[in-house]
């Protein structure tokens, strides 16, 4: 493979959880929600995939032949961050808590209970955990990179061409003219922050069985932040928060290619250069855009 194929691939491997996370975060924030717990469940669902995986064989759910399930990792991924998506939404939605104290403490609690959980688990030769990691469909690329990527036309068409779609957005523009026009605002919400769960249980599965078969203590990396970060910027539409969840995949890949062809660089600096971007990306993609006007903003049936 041409080194521009390769790197058109590997962009398009980096980006694959954070478009997953973000569309997820897009529905969310089209109900008039901020799941600033993103990056935990992001978290939570690495650790459980991985766990999953290898649990797979002493549930007799292994692939014979083939060792651990990696897919029986996924779906506990996806469950993982659905069953977190429970708990904030019973604190945001129905007990109306501010969403942004809610998210930082889903945050820290997933980091604390995984780090926790991650240090009861037995070791491999050399200290290292390791499992099976999705079979590859196309050169270096998995089945959750298609997924992701044919995810978005679906999100978009669902939102925006359909009945549910439109009463979604009314939930996080106008609730109280939703509501009055029979919309269940509540129900819409909490329905929009499981799917937001599951998806982003999702992209951190695809970081421990998709990207690097094991698991490491806060691997999450910022993602949950940076999707957070691509929403906004994106405008609030699945297509713009493809664009620039390939472009912090660009710019991450720039800084493994860079690693590698020794560019005399400081290598904090390198590594620094997809975050960089974000910022950049942030700054410049947001001068048009108006989010929800509900967003963020708690709701009480009357």
């Amino acid at each position: 493979m041409t080194a521009i194929g390769g790197a058109i691939l590997g962009t398009m491997s980096l980006a694959t959880p954070l478009v997953l996370a973000a569309l997820g975060e897009t529905v969310v924030q089209r109900a008039g929600v901020v799941n600033v717990g993103l990056e935990g469940m992001i978290l939570t669902g690495a650790f459980v995939a991985f766990v999953g995986t290898e649990m797979s064989v002493r549930l007799h759910w292994h692939l014979v032949g083939y060792g651990p399930n990696p897919y029986v990792g996924l779906i506990a991924a996806a469950l993982a961050g659905v069953l977190l998506a429970v708990v904030f939404a019973v604190f945001v939605v129905k007990l109306s808590a501010n969403q942004v104290v809610v998210g930082v403490a889903l945050n820290l609690m997933a980091l604390g209970l995984t780090g926790t959980l991650l240090r009861l688990l037995p070791r491999a030769a050399g200290g290292f955990l390791n499992t099976q990691a999705l079979p590859q469909v196309f050169y270096s690329l998995t089945i959750l990179t298609p997924m992701a990527f044919l995810a978005v036309p679906a999100v978009w068409w669902w939102l925006f061409r359909t009945r549910r779609g439109l009463e979604l957005r009314a939930c996080g523009e106008q609730p109280v003219a939703a509501e009055s026009a029979g919309v269940p605002v509540l129900r819409r919400r909490t329905a929009a922050i499981l799917f937001g769960g599951a998806m982003a249980g999702l992209a951190g599965g695809f970081l421990s069985v998709g990207d690097v078969p094991t698991f490491q203590e806060g691997m999450s990396s910022g993602r949950g932040f940076i999707a957070l970060a691509i929403v906004t910027s994106g405008r609030w539409n699945p297509w713009g928060c493809l664009v620039a969840a390939l472009l912090f995949g660009f710019a991450d890949r720039l800084q493994i290619q860079g690693q590698a062809l020794g560019i005399h660089l400081p290598h904090d600096l390198l590594l620094a250069a997809p975050y960089v971007a974000t910022l950049l990306i942030l700054a410049f993609g947001t001068g048009w855009s108006q989010s929800p006007a509900a967003l963020g903003r708690p709701y009480r049936r009357a």
